[in-house]
Order: C-alpha cells, then sequence, then structure tokens
C-alpha cells in the first residue's frame, strides 16, 4: 500500500465515522467530518455525564494514534502518577467513547498495522534480507557462551 493509499483510506474511514457515503465528494465530507464528530461529541457531553476511561495500548503506535485522536476531538489525556507509559486516561460520554472514538481507533490501528507491517516487510525483505520463514523450532535449548 502507498502512502496516497494509506491517507485516502484514513480518509474513507473519518468519513465514515461522520456517518457520510463514500462517493465522489469524499474529500469533501472527510474535510467536515471533523466538525459532525466535534457536534456529536458536545451533543453527547449535554445528554451523558462524561466519565473517566482508562484504556491500555499495547505498543508506541497504538498510543500515538489514539492520543492523536482524542486531540482531534479536544479530549485531554492524561494519566497519574506512577501509571505506566501504555496507560491512557480520558475523560468523555460513554456514547461517544462506544459510538465514536474506539470504533475509529480500531479501524485506523488496523490499517496502520497493516500499513506499517506491510511496509517494515518491504524493506526488510529488499534491504536487509528476504527471511524465508519463522525461526526453527528445535528439542534442545542453546546456551550462549561467554566470549573470553
Amino acid at each position: 500500500m502507498k502512502l496516497e493509499e494509506l491517507r485516502e483510506k484514513l480518509r474513507k474511514l473519518e468519513a465514515l465515522f461522520a456517518d457520510n457515503s463514500a462517493t465522489e465528494g469524499e474529500k469533501l465530507a472527510a474535510s467536515t467530518a471533523r466538525e459532525k464528530l466535534l457536534k456529536k461529541l458536545e451533543d453527547a457531553k449535554l445528554s451523558d455525564k462524561s466519565t473517566e476511561w482508562t484504556f491500555y495500548l499495547k505498543d508506541m503506535w497504538q498510543r500515538k494514534l489514539f492520543i492523536a485522536l482524542c486531540g482531534r476531538y479536544n479530549l485531554k489525556t492524561y494519566r497519574y502518577h506512577r501509571q505506566k507509559y501504555t496507560t491512557v486516561l480520558i475523560k468523555a460520554p460513554e456514547a461517544f467513547v462506544n459510538k465514536i472514538l474506539w470504533p475509529e481507533f480500531q479501524e485506523m490501528s488496523k490499517v496502520l498495522t497493516e500499513y506499517l507491517e506491510e511496509t517494515t516487510s518491504k524493506i526488510i525483505k529488499e534491504e536487509i534480507f528476504e527471511s524465508k520463514g519463522e525461526v526453527e523450532i528445535v528439542s534442545e535449548q542453546y546456551q550462549l557462551e561467554a566470549c573470553s
């Protein structure tokens, strides 16, 4: 997947979460999607009390994406002293998190993970070494010997 294809796919996802159909006007829909989603968040804040949500994001890419999405919707991200780096907290209405934020994060994370996997594999294959598979499974445990 080329970078421009990735960007187009992300625009389509954004338009989808703003309840726009995938048509010729996707770019226009994507440009207005943020405003529509912000309106949904404001409506949810009026009808639904904000609660604290804790998310445990397993890698730095997911964490960066989640924080960026929260920033897009003006949601403050934080963690408490001594919490792990992978922990991200927000205060937001349940309806917004369950219907917009989390599904959008999952879809974008899936797309970006596929892109990162494809790109990394291509670079490794072309620039380092073309691997023929996974590591071999052996019956004995090998020990590294200290060099003297």
